[in-house]
């Protein structure tokens, strides 16, 4: 008898191989057989004729952090086929913490990471010091995936330091850093993770901590996290922001390469895209397939999409701050729009001048006036690849209107938001993305569910995979299916050393996708408001997932959460 038999499908194994029609047989959260039919009974079944079979995502880059405490679904990421997790990521997270460091901490996080501080305030079950108190914790939580952790240079910074800002650790203060480094390794953590880039700031202003830390701390810290049996260091590199010394930019690549090599860590570093120098991340690539050569792990960590931000009615938009909109901002949404369809309304708000509450407002309006000529329309069916004439600044020129006129009576049909290609799309369109995915060793890995919760909603980027790059892209080469599955399951699953799972094979665990290829798309993200104390988030959902099983167990039917919860805490 076993527990789950999924039949009939076309079973892709996550390796790359072809695939082969099969059934694939269930036991205690295991696969025990991979055949071309299985007659045997089972408690339950799923008909997977003319579906793939995939093994379950593994998503590397999510902020969780501090969500692990408080939700067991774990969306946006959830809904795109992802059964395992990481945290950690970019150098921030909540362990370890003196008593007196929360506010810091969650300072931290919403300066980097754009999770409203309110909501982790109110969120926030703490309960820890260390960084093995922070696992204990988490190891009492359930969740419809697996989560694995990473240990963040901010807050390790912040525990061993006074001023945890300042570029020169005393070397006291670095030998407490790669002791307790030791200790979290050992406690289970994966890895840890730093940034460099002056784009990552504190609500306050200041860069994390870490930013400017020299070459000493980063090596007793690296020698550290492989004694104590860590795997990965991930590194959010200079060079993602316009502020970041072209000097330090220039040498990041070469220390991230020497430390894999003394180290024997596998070091990974985010790679996009820069619209103001758009072709340094070719020389970077290069820089790290030297490296490899040379017998060091280095992978660059890709996107699949242009990183965007998204702007609507809902969350952050270029009316904001006039009279007219704020005297109906706090009504329900469907009442808002009626109101903003208006003649009248709508006359005062595009006639009325901007009146920002605070310096922060001011900065961000300035911005979006500056670059949304540069935005296109998400409608209908998302197209994350549209040619320059689709933008606002080119379709307002064409209508002879206004681009805030054009940019509101877009805004008002059903589900539109706005999106700007922040990275990836210097060129507008996908062809950069596509040499970097050529890449064997580029590991897709900025998907940031969890982060930027009311401005970017990139968790979908496991679906856009094998949608956009594989099915519908018009603009220019496709990648094969194969491939795009190996992407989201081997080849994240053996970066982390998670050799249980991230291919359908007997004896590992049953981590499974049930796929309708055919009919799966991606829907317009959509904004809701149930953080803690009320925050938005973005989600995006999608059609075409018939089933996802972790550990045996169906977590989704059809797009749809079934309130199982077998993911636990995976320690490395």
């Amino acid at each position: 008898m076993y527990d789950l038999v999924i039949a009939g499908g076309t079973v892709l194994d996550g390796t790359g191989l072809a695939g082969v029609c099969a059934d694939v047989g269930v036991v205690d959260g295991r696969i025990v057989e991979v055949a071309p039919s299985i007659g045997a009974e089972a408690v339950e079944s799923i008909d997977a004729t003319g579906r793939v079979v995939t093994p379950g995502f593994v998503d590397i880059h999510t902020h969780y952090d501090g969500q692990v405490t408080w939700d067991g679904v774990l969306d946006p990421t959830t809904s795109h086929g992802v059964t395992t997790l990481m945290i950690g990521n970019c150098g921030v997270g909540f362990a370890p913490v003196r008593p007196d460091g929360h506010e810091r901490l969650i300072e931290l996080m919403e300066g980097v990471e754009d999770i409203p501080g309110v909501a982790l305030a109110e969120g926030l079950t703490w309960g820890w010091e260390s960084f093995p108190d922070y696992l204990d914790v988490l190891d009492r939580r359930q969740w419809s995936v697996d989560v694995g952790t990473q240990l963040p240079h901010g807050a390790l910074r912040a525990y061993a330091m006074d001023d945890p800002g300042q570029p020169h650790a005393p070397a006291e203060a670095i030998e407490v850093m790669a002791r307790l480094a030791r200790e979290a390794m050992e406690a289970g953590a994966f890895g840890f993770t730093t940034s460099r880039t002056m784009g990552h700031k504190s609500l306050d202003g200041r860069a994390v901590p870490g930013t400017h830390a020299v070459d000493d701390e980063l090596s007793a810290i690296g020698r550290a996290v492989a004694g104590g049996g860590g795997r990965l260091f991930e590194v959010a590199a200079s060079g993602l922001a316009r502020s970041d010394d072209p000097a330090v930019v220039a040498g990041e690549v070469g220390w991230i390469g020497r430390l894999a090599e003394e180290t024997g860590l596998s070091m990974t570093f985010i790679l996009l895209e820069c619209h103001d120098e758009p072709t340094r991340w070719r020389q970077q690539m290069r820089e790290a397939a030297a490296w490899r050569a040379r017998g060091a792990v280095v992978h660059p960590l890709v996107a699949a999409r242009p990183f965007g931000v998204l702007y609507g009615w809902e969350v952050r938009h270029p009316f904001t701050a006039r009279a007219a909109y704020r005297a109906v901002a706090a009504l329900p949404i469907a009442d808002r729009l009626e109101q903003l369809r208006d003649p009248s309304v709508r006359r005062a708000i595009l006639d009325g001048v901007d009146g920002p509450t605070d310096a922060t407002e001011a900065g961000q309006l300035k911005y979006l006036g500056k670059i949304l000529p540069e935005c296109y329309v998400l409608e209908g069916r998302p197209d994350y690849e549209q040619p320059q004439d689709q933008s606002l600044g080119v379709l307002a020129d064409r209508a002879g209107v206004s681009l805030e006129s054009l940019a509101y009576d877009r805004m008002l049909e059903p589900g539109a938001t706005l999106l700007y290609p922040l990275y990836n799309y210097a060129a507008h369109d996908h062809r950069a993305l596509y040499e970097q995915l050529l890449d064997p060793d580029a590991v897709v890995g900025l998907n940031d569910g969890g982060a930027h919760v009311a401005f970017i909603c990139d968790a979908s980027i496991p679906t856009y995979l094998l949608t956009h790059w594989v099915r519908d892209r018009t603009r220019g080469p496709r990648i094969e299916l194969t491939d795009a599955v190996r992407r989201l399951t081997s080849q994240p699953a053996a970066l982390y050393g998670l050799d249980d799972r991230g291919r359908v094979e007997v004896g590992l665990r049953a981590d499974l996708n049930v796929i309708d290829t055919d009919g799966l798309r991606l829907e317009l993200p959509r904004a809701v408001h149930d953080l803690p104390a009320g925050g938005t988030r973005l989600l995006q959902d999608a059609v075409g997932y018939d089933a996802t099983v972790v550990g045996g167990v169906v977590t989704r039917r059809r797009g749809v959460d079934t309130g199982a919860r077998p993911g636990r805490l995976l320690r490395s």
